[in-house]
């Protein structure tokens, strides 16, 4: 006889409530196997592929792209024994188990998770939904089981221009669609085999008669909205400003560039920053503890896991470079360069995004020279790094024309006396104008 399983949304034990279907990976009928990739949802830290558990064949999908799913309900059911006697349509309801203990998917912790059948919501247990549109990150519900494949950041380009993913083919090996492949079909010239239509009205949230788009907030922006709220009321913010001539740094920069050693390495003034930083940690350790409020303790981190700040498709990520205290220059760029292009895929794992001790915002990338961060709650400080210049600076009683760039340190005034904060964003700034310095630390 067939035996059903239901394959829920798991707890990653970091307080995940609920996730938002990303793209199916397979169909009812769909036979699979153990640890094969079935689902990518979006929690709110990260876009994460589900690997199952168990092979058979899939017999139902309980959502739909663009659908939030709470922890505990079950995402597909799926017959592990299909070589039974009935077939799996055939099989009575009161076959399939009412309740299945779970283990934990691969990286989602030590919990066992017992999840039950729930209903949907709006509708009977019994009642299938009817087959309406539902918004999706490339706003549009799957047609027949088919599921365009696309990165995370393709999608959110192609819902950005209002261009149907269903409608375009795959330039990319496997049929995936290519960020190209979305531009192409935005100026009308898209693939062969491609039949371009836009996303309806409803489906965008666009409202033509008010000439307004509402988007609903979920994933990501949802919780990066949710702790920046609460570090702003709960942790009394300082902010305090410094502006330096880091020219000798970008020489230092152009040399190192023509080394072997450095041979291929994107050497950015960001990587400078963040191991100034990492240098600066140990003369004020201040800036790398935390207030525990529970136990009315400052917890103070012998280890810097820092913090980046990065601009995403799906919103503001701060994946963390760990144990960057003990890392060389080299070994840092290293580090961004694999970080950056991680968060602009969407790839970012939940863990990769825990347990900072400090965290970098660069604003200089857009242009900015400087701004006041707010903190990430669990940490007590954070640097924003600004647009270097071409700037009249006095040089040894002359005005000379220098690469200037602003600082400011964001930090925890529980924590952090106005002395160590600017101490702190001294020695930051001493650092990056006279790289030679950091001999004498």
């Amino acid at each position: 006889m067939p035996e059903y399983k239901e394959f829920p949304l798991s707890d990653t034990a970091e307080g995940l409530t609920e996730a938002d279907i990303i793209a199916w990976h397979v169909k009812p009928g769909d036979k699979v196997t153990v640890n094969q990739i079935v689902v990518e949802v979006e929690t709110a830290k990260a876009a994460v592929e589900l690997p199952i558990p168990w092979a058979g064949v899939v017999t139902e999908l309980h959502a739909e792209p663009g659908q939030t799913v709470e922890v505990g309900a079950p995402l597909l059911t799926m017959d592990v024994d299909p070589d039974g006697a009935a077939p799996p349509s055939e099989a009575p309801a009161s076959e399939a188990p009412a309740e299945e203990e779970m283990k934990p998917l691969v990286g989602y912790g030590s919990k066992a998770v017992a999840t039950k059948r729930r209903a949907r919501k709006g509708s009977a247990p019994s009642t299938p939904e009817p087959a309406v549109a539902v918004s999706s990150l490339a706003e549009e519900r799957p047609r027949g089981g088919y599921v365009p494949l696309a990165k995370p950041p393709v999608r959110k380009l192609a819902k950005d221009l209002g261009i149907d993913l269903h409608a375009l083919a795959g330039t990319a090996d496997g049929g995936v669609i290519t960020r190209e492949d979305v531009e192409r079909a935005a100026n009308g010239s898209a693939p062969a085999g491609s039949t371009v239509s836009t996303v309806s009205t409803v489906d965008t949230g666009y409202d033509p008669t008010t000439r307004e788009r509402r988007v609903p907030v979920k994933g990501v922006r949802k919780a990066t909205a949710a702790a920046m709220v609460q570090s702003a009321y709960s942790a009394p913010h300082v902010t305090e400003f410094l502006t330096i001539d880091v020219t000798p740094m970008m020489e230092l920069r152009e040399k190192l560039k023509a080394t072997r050693e450095f041979n291929g390495v994107k050497l950015t003034p960001l990587a400078f920053a963040a191991k100034a930083v990492c240098l600066a940690a140990k003369r004020t350790p201040d800036v790398n503890a935390v207030w525990d409020e529970a136990a009315q303790e400052i917890v103070y981190k012998d280890y810097v896991h820092l913090g980046i700040a990065a601009a995403t498709p799906r919103g503001l990520v701060v994946p963390k470079i760990f144990d960057a205290d003990a890392m060389s220059l080299k070994e840092l760029a290293l580090a961004l360069t694999e970080l950056t292009d991680t968060a602009r895929e969407g790839k970012t794992t939940p863990a990769a995004m825990a347990n900072g001790t400090f965290t970098i915002t660069n604003v200089g990338v857009f242009g900015v020279d400087t701004g006041t961060p707010i903190i990430n709650p669990g940490e007590s400080a954070i640097l924003a790094v600004g647009a270097i210049r071409d700037t009249p600076w006095v040089v040894d009683g002359e005005i000379k024309v220098r690469k200037v760039m602003q600082l400011s340190l964001s930090f925890d005034h529980r924590v952090i006396d106005g002395q160590q904060g600017s101490e702190f964003l001294a020695d930051v700034g001493a650092l990056l104008a006279d790289p030679a310095v950091a001999i004498t630390y």
